[in-house]
């Protein structure tokens, strides 16, 4: 497999999943159930996906950017720093928009947890061999199950798996009170507050990203590009069976970021980059991938313009409603509720591409 090919199908690999987080993103207001809005507790939709191959894909990234680096023996401990201080702080900006409520700004967050999971990886990538990395992502699963399903919570006197009940969602309050994911910080929630990208899950998460670094390590040996693609495939139908059978005992859950989901995921985020590798580059057909290049390519800049399209349409108010709301139901609201959230949020991501058009055109890539 040549390089860049290989980078082909990770940009396109990168541009659905991009693709597919714009259209969740914005598709509130669907039922509990439909396959764009993240399971209720246990289980995984198609939504529960998006994050989870994010991280994968950041492995990857971290594995080709540092490779050569690591082994000319170069210091490059404070480009890692740095990038993880400017994801972060990305991050808990954007977690404070529009209103920036210091005794409200809430600190975990999507951004904030791939900040930090990407600082941890980076640095066991430049300390470890790949059968270090191994073992510590092994670590990292057992060790996560044994807090969160073995240890007494405090104050409760025994393990729990319920939604904000567990260690980490007291750890969470313990550390961070009211910073935490808001709607759960609301006194009638019905449970106590927690966030779903609590401090604990990093362990988990980090043994995510070190399955993407895994992946890149594969990527990079010289093998004959079919006995590549059936590894890839065996390894991620396997990977997958394991989550399935380990949840049947530590459920697989998006918001606890379970072990079982762990290997759940990277099993099916192993399988969907055989997939688009067997069909954009063995296969050669290439001619629908361009917008997912585009997308893929920028993936720090359409995170942004997604986030703040959306925030800035939700907080200008218009009506009883806002501009989000008033723009849906002008479009959309002729064909009732769910199918009007379904075709606006397919328009965010039609606008999103457009602006990854515009940004690949004039060769403009934002990086951190």
């Amino acid at each position: 497999m040549e390089p860049n090919k290989r980078l082909l199908s990770l940009d396109v690999f990168r541009g659905l999943t991009i693709a597919l987080m714009v259209l969740v993103n914005n598709a509130g207001g669907l039922p509990e159930g439909s396959p764009l809005v993240h399971a209720a507790w246990n289980g995984c939709t198609p939504t529960d996906l998006v994050f989870p191959f994010f991280l994968f894909i950041v492995g990857i990234a971290i594995t080709f950017s540092l490779t050569k680096r690591k082994e000319a023996g170069e210091n490059v401990y404070l480009k890692i720093l740095t990038r993880t201080a400017w994801i972060v702080g990305i991050g808990i900006l954007l977690n404070g928009a529009p209103y920036f409520d210091l005794s409200t700004w809430r600190i975990p967050g999507v951004l904030t947890r791939i900040g930090i999971v990407y600082g941890i990886t980076a640095l066991i990538f430049m300390k470890t061999s790949v059968r270090q990395q191994v073992w510590i992502a092994i670590g990292c699963l057992l060790s996560y199950w044994a807090l969160i399903a073995l240890i007494p919570v405090p104050g409760q006197g025994f393990p729990s798996l319920e939604e904000g009940k567990d260690l980490g969602a007291w750890l969470d309050r313990l550390l961070l009170p009211n910073h935490l994911y808001k709607w759960t910080s609301q006194p009638d929630a019905g449970y106590p507050a927690y966030d779903p990208e609590s401090i604990l899950g990093t362990i988990s998460s980090v043994a995510t990203c070190l399955g993407g670094v895994l992946t890149g390590f594969w990527l990079r040996k010289k093998q004959d590009d079919l006995p590549r693609w059936a590894g890839f495939f065996a390894v991620g139908f396997l990977l997958m069976l394991g989550g399935l059978l380990w949840g049947e005992v530590f459920p697989i859950n998006k918001k606890l970021w379970t072990s079982s989901y762990v290997l759940y995921h990277c099993g099916l985020a192993l399988l969907t980059l055989s997939t688009v590798w067997w069909v954009v580059d063995f296969k050669g057909k290439s001619g629908w991938t361009a917008p997912f290049i585009w997308l893929g390519v920028n993936p720090l800049a359409i995170y942004l313009s997604h986030e703040i399209l959306a925030i800035a349409m939700g907080s200008i108010p218009v009506g009883e409603g806002s501009l989000y709301d008033l723009v849906r139901d002008t479009l959309f609201g002729w064909m009732g509720h769910n199918p009007a959230v379904f075709f606006n949020a397919l328009l965010h991501v039609v606008v999103n591409t457009l602006i990854a058009w515009v940004l690949y055109k004039k060769k403009i890539f934002i990086r951190v």
